[in-house]
């Protein structure tokens, strides 16, 4: 069953309510690592895990990150890396009950979590989008359900969330798709919220996009935030590229191999 959740804070009256249920409907298809869409086979038909190669320690969790989590190019030209590029492998991002977003030790549940920072630089007429990509590995496949889980509940409790100082995220709308629904064929669950960002450098409302996805005891999350003279297609594609390449090379790294 398909869940939509519009923020208390007027998301479902926004004149452009319909535009982010059309991006939502097109997170919800299974982007490939080209950038194309298509329904494909479902995970639990193609991905076959191969226990050995499923990480039981903190340093296997780390060296799957390495080849799994994106880079520049996988979100497709144009994109670098941002300063700084990758967090503190020691730290992960927790959403207070102030609806602030701070950065705390992991949980108990996760051998190793990485977060990298991307951008398309600013030009003629266009400001810079500013890009992110997470890669959790939980120590169980229960423990990364429920991370997915309780994202969805932050969405509910704060429809407006301050990322950073001078950052802020509002009019949120959230959507969940488990494996099989829609054309949501990529993952065992998958989350995606549309917004409004706001930033004291960039100004806004500017268009917000965040899809997260889980597959076994793995996360990977996507978040692109718009700018000046960019578009909502634009950042939508950006995401979802990232997110398709990453949740393909997961794929060949835990798969039983034939």
């Amino acid at each position: 069953m398909t869940v939509l959740l519009a923020g208390c804070s007027g998301a479902a009256d926004d004149p452009g309510g319909a535009e982010k249920r059309d991006a939502s409907t097109r997170a919800s298809a299974s982007p490939d690592p080209g950038g194309g869409t298509g329904s494909g086979p479902s995970p639990e038909e193609s991905l076959v895990p191969d226990p050995a190669r499923l990480p039981k320690t903190r340093a296997e969790a780390r060296d799957l990150i390495e080849r799994v989590i994106a880079g520049p190019d996988s979100f497709g030209p144009g994109v670098v890396k941002r300063s700084p590029y990758e967090s503190d492998p020691a730290t992960w991002p927790v959403l207070g009950e102030d609806c602030v977003w701070q950065q705390q030790k992991p949980a108990s549940s996760v051998l190793a979590t990485l977060t990298r920072s991307f951008e398309v630089p600013a030009e003629r007429g266009k400001g810079p989008v500013r890009l992110g990509a997470v890669v959790t590995v939980h120590r169980t496949r229960d423990d990364a359900a429920r991370e997915m889980a309780e994202s969805l509940e932050e969405s509910m409790r704060c429809p407006t969330q301050q990322l950073r100082e001078g950052e802020q995220i509002g009019s949120m709308m959230a959507g969940a798709l488990f494996d099989g629904e829609g054309m949501q064929a990529t993952s065992e669950d998958s989350l995606s919220e549309l917004g409004q960002y706001r930033s004291s450098e960039l100004g806004g409302p500017h268009h917000y996009f965040w899809q997260q996805a889980q597959t076994l005891q793995f996360t990977v999350a996507v978040t692109g935030k718009g700018a000046k003279g960019r578009t909502e297609r634009e950042i939508d594609d950006l995401v979802l590229h990232a997110q398709g390449t990453m949740l393909a090379r997961l794929g060949s790294a835990v798969e039983k191999q034939s």
